[in-house]
């Protein structure tokens, strides 16, 4: 069977077969800043937006070095937020390690929680949950996957550098979408750092139709348009009431007793794939300092859904009780709320003045060092840190922050003024 092409030429199907597979392989199909830096480096920092390729370049990398000539007995440590980050997107992913390998795949055993090249690499998976599951472990190259959204970032990135030890050149890839938290920036400043930036347009051509339109038209301009789909880094507003040095700060790893822990929630106006139900979980340690203990926001879930994840988080902390913001549903929110658990002790709160002058005073709390963070919520701090006099520079609503100030406020602020809270 042959195929006529232009100028006159028929070629036979096999060798057109052959030249799709070819256009097909990462050699042909790789952009240019996909690949890895030339010269000497110690870290390639891949910094992009959101679909731009940055998965898809790590597991190639990772592949490549796993069935190179110098395989035998290599070690890679892959690190992501969470062991289910590692497994859906490094490993599983569409872009993924296993599914970019083809007939070269190495095999997962999952309870080792490692893959295995038939060339005898190695790697391994961790999360930033963990950081001193790296203590031990030696590495002769890492892969870290959104570093800026990791947990632990500083203590779990700084264990992977003492385990990056083997071999002559011991090298790391970070890829991530860019957030200005603290770590990114050493990152970034370190001599040893190759940055390469991307945009999802760069990879307008394995999206799908419309999806890059779709998203300028809402986005583009905007902050977390920038941040989202350019792959630049925005830092914190000169005018806004949080600094993210000042988060990191208060970060600590509660191990503690609560003499009341409250759970708050900002309903969301309406439904669909944008609405956000932002829920958030504090307590007040014997001293008086306040902890925040868990960002359990939902997003385009219907009234029945935000509520169950409302009485899940309830339950799950043991809180004292529910403090729902009732401006936007009524007493349809406390409705929705007790229809799942009728036992549910609930106060409704009503704002009258504005977010801004509601956030104001809790913002002090964290300036006198009265309010902790019991990990890293990085939803919540870049609603924090990008909050202003005229709010988001988005324009969207600060669901996340509104739980924050409704809880904060609950816990240390009642009966000091506005905000009034009112039992049930």
């Amino acid at each position: 069977m042959v195929q006529q092409i232009a100028g006159g030429m028929a070629l036979p199907a096999s060798v057109l077969a052959h030249a799709y597979r070819v256009r097909r392989t990462w050699e042909f199909a790789g952009r240019a800043e996909q690949r890895p830096p030339k010269g000497d480096w110690r870290n390639w920092l891949l910094m992009g937006g959101r679909g731009s390729g940055k998965t898809r370049a790590g597991a190639e990398w990772v592949q490549a070095l796993a069935t190179g000539p110098q395989a035998r007995g290599l070690r890679i440590a892959l690190v992501a937020e969470t062991l289910g980050d590692a497994r859906e997107v490094m490993i599983d992913g569409v872009s993924g390690i296993c599914r970019i390998a083809g007939s070269k795949a190495p095999d997962f055993e999952i309870t080792r929680r490692r893959l295995v090249w038939p060339s005898g690499a190695v790697a391994q998976i961790f999360s930033s949950e963990d950081p001193e599951s790296l203590r031990g472990p030696q590495f002769h190259f890492a892969w870290c996957d959104e570093l800026a959204k990791w947990k632990h970032a500083e203590e779990t990135f700084d264990m992977l550098q003492f385990a990056l030890r083997l071999g002559e050149d011991p090298r790391q890839l970070v890829t991530t979408t860019p957030r200005p938290v603290p770590i990114l920036k050493r990152l970034m400043a370190d001599p040893g750092t190759r940055l390469v930036k991307m945009s999802t347009r760069d990879n307008a051509g394995n999206m799908a139709p419309g999806f890059i339109a779709a998203l300028e038209s809402r986005y583009g301009g905007t902050r977390l348009g920038r941040q989202e789909l350019d792959g630049e880094l925005i830092d914190d507003r000169e005018d806004g009431l949080w600094k993210r040095a000042d988060l990191e700060a208060l970060t600590i790893r509660f191990t503690g007793a609560l003499r009341r822990v409250v759970v708050a929630v900002d309903p969301p106006s309406g439904m669909g794939s944008g609405s956000c139900c932002g829920i958030v979980v504090a307590g007040v340690e014997a001293s008086g300092r306040a902890v925040v203990l868990a960002d359990c926001s939902v997003e385009g879930l219907s009234p029945a859904g935000w509520a169950l994840a409302v009485v899940k988080a309830y339950h799950r902390f043991a809180a004292d009780r529910v403090v729902a913001e009732v401006n936007q549903g009524g007493e349809m929110v406390a409705a929705m709320l007790k229809s799942v658990d009728e036992s549910l002790p609930l106060a409704q709160v009503r704002a009258t003045r504005g977010k801004f002058l509601r956030a104001e005073p809790v913002a002090a709390l964290y300036e006198q060092g009265r309010v902790a963070h019991a990990g890293r919520f990085a939803a919540l701090e870049d609603q924090m840190c990008d909050f202003g006099p005229d709010g988001l520079s988005s324009g969207r609503s600060p669901d996340r922050l509104d739980a924050l100030v409704w809880a904060l406020t609950a816990l240390m602020l009642e009966g000091h003024g506005e905000p009034r809270v009112r039992g049930l």
